[in-house]
């Protein structure tokens, strides 16, 4: 490699976070410990943040964001180019961070790192999209403008299992609208979550007091990020029962939640077996199955059932199971235990309802973290396919047929992503159109995102859309301006004055 094109000096610096313009460390007197769940290696200790630093934090962005809202397109859309150029620079550094922190293989990190990047060369294009009307009126000579401006400080609360993305998804929409941010990451990955995206946005030109990252305790920040006053949008990833909390208390603000999935990939009777097979064991183990749009249920028609099981059982016996550093490997860590814990849970209810358990294993690895795939066949209604299980394990249910096939993957309280495998591409689009989801993709993985179209779910699995223009209408809000050209006449005034001839 040439001098030129050696990697920059690797970020340093990760004992603080930047607060209303200023990296430093939390004002709550207690320590986070941000530990590898594979090697139970400490990366980082991080003094957390209080009541006192969000208020601090939302005040600040307030006073930044009307700045910002004011700076021309261009230069807008030169920090987000500028990121992405970034995370082209530190590829690998990202790659460790992703793999250390949040335990994710390299198949995984490679699919972080590119969609990361992907929204922020989608938001490179929002400052020239943000298009008002012009509508007509009845009323003589007067002249309707709808501007669309940003909501003003955006509050993002994202997850620990896709960190980088989950919160530069709404991180980079937001800013890129004219916005402020203040970013709450998850425990489990505080800098592959908040601190990494912001040291990038940073290096990329970013004014420091638009992006504020809290790290801290949920009884100390939880409850002041929600409910503060000045933000006007929460925008969270998380748990359904979690979300449902959030609207409690978030009072009149406007709310974009990506919640809960239960995931059903359908395998029709004339459908290519071979990339059904393919495509759900990726589907159902990418990332350990710590995925809220991962399949967590394969629904077979009962024509093919039989030997999509047995090649199922096969292909997911196959993966490698290990360190995550290791580029072979292709299930990792889960990412504590409370978590390992509520798959394994679930599995065992499943068997006690009645479920075969075709495929299992005893968690290893250092930590112990580290949970083999499983495979359970049984109906629709056993834990493992009626709870997310967010865990490497696939529930086959059998079908009796397209109708009961498609009755099988409604019937859930979730509506998130969705998959259907046939050979007659008219008849996926008929099945696609009555599947009750946000999304669905026929004869191909559950587990898809791009930065301009529609992300998002229906039912308990949350309420509007992430990607392109409805990402710009996420994050902005419309102000109606009225021009009366010439005045009007009300019918307040007195007969024969003036006015009453207008």
């Amino acid at each position: 490699m040439a001098p030129a094109e050696q990697a920059p000096a690797r970020y340093t610096g990760f004992d603080g976070m930047p607060i209303a313009g200023t990296w430093r460390a939390g004002n709550a007197g207690s320590t986070a410990s941000d530990t590898n769940p594979f090697s139970g290696e400490t990366l980082a200790e991080i003094p957390q943040a209080d009541a006192a630093d969000v208020d601090s934090a939302y005040r600040n962005a307030r006073d930044a964001q009307r700045q910002w809202e004011r700076t021309p397109p261009s230069e807008q859309a030169q920090v987000f180019l500028r990121a992405a150029q970034i995370m082209d620079a530190r590829r690998e550094e990202i790659f460790d961070w992703l793999t250390a922190e949040a335990g994710s293989t390299r198949v995984k990190c490679e699919w972080e790192w590119a969609i990361t990047r992907a929204d922020m060369m989608e938001a490179a294009s929002h400052p020239s999209r943000m298009a008002g009307r012009i509508t007509s009126s009845d009323i003589p000579d007067k002249e309707n403008r709808v501007y669309r401006q940003p909501v003003g400080v955006v509050t993002v609360i994202s997850p620990w299992n896709f960190p980088l993305h989950l919160s530069n998804r709404s991180v980079a929409p937001a800013l890129s609208v004219g916005n402020a941010v203040v970013l709450k990451p998850a425990s489990d990955t505080p800098v592959t979550g908040g601190l990494l995206l912001a040291k990038i946005y940073e290096e990329a030109g970013l004014p420091l007091s638009l992006l504020s990252v809290i790290i801290g305790r949920g009884r100390d920040v939880g409850d002041p990020l929600i409910t503060h006053p000045i933000p006007r949008l929460i925008s969270f990833t998380g748990s359904t029962e979690v979300g449902k909390g959030l609207t409690e208390k978030a009072g009149i603000k406007k709310l974009d939640l990506e919640l809960g999935g239960n995931a059903p990939v359908v395998v029709l009777d004339d459908a290519d077996l071979e990339h059904a097979l393919d495509t759900a064991v990726f589907s159902s183990y990418l990332h350990q199955g710590q995925i809220c749009i991962r399949a967590n249920r394969v629904i077979v028609d009962a024509a093919v059932h039989d030997d999509f099981v047995a090649r199922f059982v096969e292909r997911a016996r196959a993966l490698r199971v290990g360190d995550p550093k290791d580029p072979g490997t292709r299930i990792g860590p889960i990412i504590n235990a409370d978590q390992l814990k509520s798959i394994q849970d679930k599995v065992s209810r499943s068997v006690d309802a009645g479920a075969r358990l075709l495929l299992s294993g005893e968690p290893t690895g250092p930590t112990g973290l580290t949970l083999p795939p499983h495979v359970v066949a049984g109906p629709n209604d056993v834990p493992t396919a009626a709870e997310e299980v967010f865990g490497p394990v696939a529930t086959i249910v059998r079908a009796n047929g397209e109708s009961d096939a498609l009755e099988l993957a409604n019937r859930t309280r979730y509506g998130l992503s969705s998959a259907v495998f046939t050979q007659d591409f008219e008849r996926g689009l008929r099945f696609a159109r009555q599947v009750e989801a946000g999304m669905t993709h026929i004869n191909d993985t559950t587990v898809n995102y791009e930065p301009n179209t529609a992300f998002g779910g229906e039912k308990d699995s949350g309420v509007g859309r992430f990607g392109g223009d409805w990402g710009i209408e996420t994050f902005t809000t419309d102000h109606w301006i009225s021009v009366q050209h010439s005045p009007r006449r009300f019918g307040f005034q007195p007969a024969g004055t003036a006015a009453d001839q207008l």
